[in-house]
């Protein structure tokens, strides 16, 4: 759907908002409403331009103010266009149960099975190193101690919509495939289990922030899409914190469902 067809509104000559700003409003409401799906092409400067009787600038000014809030993204020589949000309902009570891993799946696959798209990992390093302050309190490690650092980036169809960053005991990771980039079924949780460090529970603090330079390449992010942080401890039996994880999440991509019980 394109052109005239979804261009409904009109300037009010006596508002005191901005020009470009009803513009963009009137794109807003035909996107959230439905009327523009995501991947649908924008309409062009030139029919905005006709439509609204405005100059060029002032078509780019809604566009750009549309871009920096992440409804839609620029493609050279193409067009801007609504952008896709491909969401995963985020699992957060059952996404660690022990039957996954039973059946040789870590959670990020787990996860994107539940809304059918194809998992995948890469930019996978596996090092080792001293944790942040923060992480070692965490972690309950010194932060001069040396653990081992597993960093990679996960993608949904073809899409990076994850960064995490693992903090694992030396003692737990060293000589075990914890260490291969590739930790076997079951991820780097089910090679703790073998060593006997049964996980009991975990916990999970959730922020929001801007990306970072760096990560808004990494997960090819539109101007304006925040992201989250997201900072997982796993326990085992005996109360000892066996793996702490960083994880920078695409706020787009993702939508967060918890089920908390009431008594």
């Amino acid at each position: 759907m394109a052109g005239h067809e979804i261009l409904v509104g009109q300037i009010d000559p006596a508002s005191d908002r901005a020009v470009f700003r009803q513009i963009a409003d009137h794109l807003r409401e035909a996107i959230e409403g439905g009327r523009l799906s995501p991947g649908d092409k924008l309409p062009s400067e030139a029919a905005l331009m006709q439509h609204y009787n405005v100059a060029r600038m002032t078509v780019r000014h809604a566009m750009q103010e549309l871009q920096g809030e992440g409804l839609a993204v620029a493609e050279h020589g193409r067009g801007v266009f609504v952008r896709s949000r491909p969401p995963v309902k985020r699992l957060a009570s059952d996404r660690f149960a022990r039957r996954h891993r039973k059946e040789g799946k870590a959670a990020f696959i787990a996860e994107s099975e539940v809304v059918g798209a194809k998992a995948s990992v890469d930019m996978i390093d596996v090092r080792e190193g001293s944790p942040l302050p923060e992480i070692a309190e965490r972690l309950k490690v010194r932060a001069d101690e040396a653990v081992v650092i597993r960093s990679r980036r996960y993608s949904l169809d073809g899409r990076p919509v994850e960064l995490a960053t693992s903090y694992i005991p030396a003692d737990l990771a060293l000589g075990t495939r914890i260490m291969d980039a590739n930790p076997g079924p079951g991820g780097i949780y089910a090679r703790l289990e073998e060593q006997g460090r049964t996980l009991d529970r975990f916990t999970e603090d959730v922020f929001t922030r801007m990306p970072t330079r760096e990560e808004a390449r990494l997960l090819l992010l539109a101007p304006g899409v925040p992201v989250f942080r997201l900072i997982r401890t796993a326990y085992d039996l005996d109360g000892r914190s066996v793996e702490v994880c960083d994880t920078i999440m695409s706020g787009d991509a993702y939508q967060l469902s918890y089920e908390l019980p009431a008594h």
